[in-house]
């Protein structure tokens, strides 16, 4: 029986305390505590669940909030997918065949369990005797030889313990030992090497991708400092949890069990520092759901089986709210595109649903998946997170209708939580969380895994409307168009002689760059909210004539927002303001004539008045790129080339077809003073800009 190609047994480390920022996002929440009673030792608990929950997992299956999970168990054609098993596999093809079978696996084997439909476990163990059939669960590679589990392999060996533990006696005896024999050979081991790899990367023979597997030329990058960047990312925990839910199934039965665990358990202390003390997650909300369900399921099966209690690694009530904050819904009717149902080199994958929207800063897609947000209010007895699980995002993952308590005590979010800054510098302000609200999201910050060159960008939705994007459809890939997606020209953003700040150039992947911007001040108050970023670091670091690049907002809710750009060079050159508009649905409009603009959606409308130091004028365009992609509009105000430059953008929001008043924007002795009327609501602020953070009054 082979094990991994390391032997050496992991000394206990000591977990890394975090060096991020304290928490700046009210919490608000109970004191963790155990949610369930702790288990017997040596009792036979399940991984996830147990028989006792099945009647409850069924209510909750019939239920409108885990339609997307029922559906997933249920509308499948089981000719289709028999046929594809058994003759269409492509024994080579581990991002599509083999995902499709290890998903096929968990949900089959799920949907017997919960229903005891005899077709699911045919087509359960049809699907788990071909996942058998592959000579690697993964397709990459250390040395050119040894198989390393980044996704497939630890995904496979989760789907397969689950499979193993929920079916029991429906499974033949050399269907198990087959199964069994795979987890330990190749599951496990691979799982095992690549988080070896990641603790220790100077150990690592090189990895690579298999030569074997038919991933496409174009896309395959450079894996040479993967042990590293992956270290940081939401691909280290998928084999965290795939290698410590390996070692729970076999505790007690396999030599390597225990060395599983504890290096599953390490793997996840240190990624746990990846959280701000907040609980926010810098590779944005879509990829935190993921990582933080697998976190969770890693946790819980530590409780259930062994009494081992991590269920506080992370601040868990803290995460429920950092995704709270990056909720956006939107109002207005779904949009089906073809290009981003089925392009997968690119993000998002999936059709657009307004009533799911989120602050889409980095690759965070077009909805968040909050399973895990049931789990941390049962196990926390946390009021908002039943909240959230119950109304917020959406449930994807099967563990979600596990985890889902519909009656359980839930609060709303008040208005505390209206304006934060969480403890990565990313500052989202709001009216509320109904699709008609104003929503102003500012993107400071570090770098980070899946990131775009998007330091100081701003997204603006309200009245139902994104009217200030963060676009959509970025490419994974360099080789492919989308790649301009990520880049700052692509972004609500600043551009110095019509470039972007520091950005990679995506030949090792969507990894961090070294671009940095910096929250000053963040203010708030009654209908209020200001913040003043600097990201001189950023542009400096690909323009050195750069040596003043700070945006400051001033949101006057609900449908006011004052955007002052401050840019200082060594050497004149124009600054230009990109405004991007949202035309997925090819229904965005731009307009501009001198220092005027319009941005117009079918639920809301923006006009904007700008002011300058020197001479400053709006026009409209779009990206270049070919409409076979998308066709992305944007305003670009440009000030005219000066060594110094303050571009103040006074905005008004309106639901479509509503009036606009009028703003006038006057440059004074030592800043700027913007006076009106709009929707009723008086506006008299001053800015007086001598100072790095400007002094904003608000009379």
């Amino acid at each position: 029986m082979s094990t991994s190609t390391r032997r050496t047994f992991l000394k206990s480390s000591a977990v890394l305390a975090a060096a991020l920022p304290f928490a700046r996002l009210p919490l608000g929440a109970a004191e963790p505590a155990a949610g369930t009673p702790a288990p017997t030792p040596g009792a036979a608990r399940g991984l996830l669940f147990d028989a006792a929950d099945l009647p409850r997992i069924r209510a909750n299956l019939d239920l409108p909030r885990c339609a997307e999970i029922r559906s997933q168990l249920l509308d499948l054609d089981f000719a289709v997918e028999t046929k594809f098993v058994r003759e269409e596999v492509r024994l080579n093809n581990h991002v599509a065949d083999f995902m499709h079978l290890w998903k096929l696996v968990q949900n089959c084997a799920f949907a017997y369990t919960v229903w005891g439909d005899q077709r699911q476990l045919d087509l359960c163990l049809l699907a788990l005797r071909r996942m058998c059939d592959y000579r690697r669960w993964d397709y990459f590679l250390e040395g050119g030889k040894d198989t390393i589990g980044l996704q497939r392999a630890p995904e496979a060996t989760i789907a397969a313990c689950y499979a193993l533990d929920w079916l029991g006696a429906a499974l033949p005896a050399d269907l198990v030992q087959r199964v069994e024999q795979k987890i330990i050979t190749d599951g496990a081991p691979a799982c095992y090497r690549t988080l070896y790899g990641m603790k220790y990367p100077d150990r690592v023979k090189g990895w690579g991708f298999d030569p074997e597997d038919d991933y496409p030329q174009a896309y395959r990058v450079s894996l040479a400092r993967w042990p590293l960047i992956l270290n940081a990312t939401n691909l280290k925990i998928i084999p965290t949890c795939g290698l410590g839910l390996a070692g729970l199934w076999f505790h007690g039965r396999h030599p390597d069990a225990a060395k599983w665990i504890e290096l599953s358990r390490q793997s996840a202390a240190a990624f746990s520092t990846m959280y701000g003390t907040d609980g926010s997650y810098d590779e944005g909300v879509g990829y935190w759901g993921y990582t933080t369900s697998h976190l969770a399921m890693l946790a819980e099966g530590l409780w259930r089986r062994l009494g081992i209690d991590d269920r506080k690694l992370i601040n868990y009530p803290g995460t429920i709210r950092y995704a709270l904050a990056m909720a956006m819904p939107c109002g207005g009717s779904k949009i089906t595109d073809p290009k981003l149902g089925t392009a997968y080199n690119a993000t998002p994958k999936g059709n657009y649903d307004p009533a799911l929207d989120v602050v889409n800063f980095c690759d965070a897609g077009i909805g968040m998946d909050v399973s895990v947000a049931g789990w941390v209010g049962t196990t926390a007895r946390d009021p908002l997170c039943n909240h959230v699980a119950q109304h917020t995002g959406s449930l994807r993952l099967l563990q979600g209708v596990v985890w889902y308590h519909p009656d359980a005590p839930a609060q709303a979010p008040g208005a505390e939580l209206h304006d934060v800054r969480l403890s990565n510098d990313w500052i989202i302000s709001r009216t509320g969380w109904a699709p008609a609200d104003t929503v102003v999201a500012l993107r400071s910050g570090g770098p980070a895994n899946h990131e775009h060159a998007d330091r100081n960008s701003v997204i603006f939705k309200a009245h139902g409307d994104r009217l200030f994007h963060d676009n959509f459809r970025a490419g994974y890939s360099y080789t492919t168009p989308q790649w301009l997606l990520r880049l700052t020209e692509a972004h609500t953003a600043v551009l110095i002689d019509g470039k972007g700040h520091q950005y990679h150039n995506g030949s090792e992947g969507t990894n961090a760059s070294w671009a940095s911007a910096s929250v000053k001040d963040f203010r708030s108050g009654p209908g209020w909210m200001t913040v003043t970023s600097d990201a001189t670091e950023a542009y400096a670091l690909v323009l050195p004539d750069a040596t003043l690049v700070v945006r400051t907002l001033v949101f006057l809710k609900p449908d006011v927002l004052l955007v002052l750009d401050r840019v200082q060079l060594k050497a004149a050159a124009p600054v230009q303001l990109r405004f991007q508009v949202f035309n997925d649905d090819g229904k965005g409009a731009a307009t501009a004539a001198g220092t005027t603009f319009g941005i117009d959606r079918p639920l809301a409308s923006l006009r904007a008045t700008l002011g300058a130091t020197g001479t400053v004028a709006a026009a409209a365009g779009r990206l270049a790129l070919p409409e076979s992609v998308g066709v992305f509009p944007y305003v670009e105000a440009t000030s005219a080339s000066a060594t110094s430059h303050e571009i103040l953008t006074a905005c008004t929001s309106a639901a479509a077809g509503g009036s606009h008043g009028a703003l006038t924007v006057t440059r004074a002795p030592t800043g700027w003073r913007i006076t009106g009327t709009h929707a009723g609501q008086k506006v008299n602020v001053t800015l007086q800009t001598s100072d790095l953070v400007p002094v904003i009054t608000i009379a």
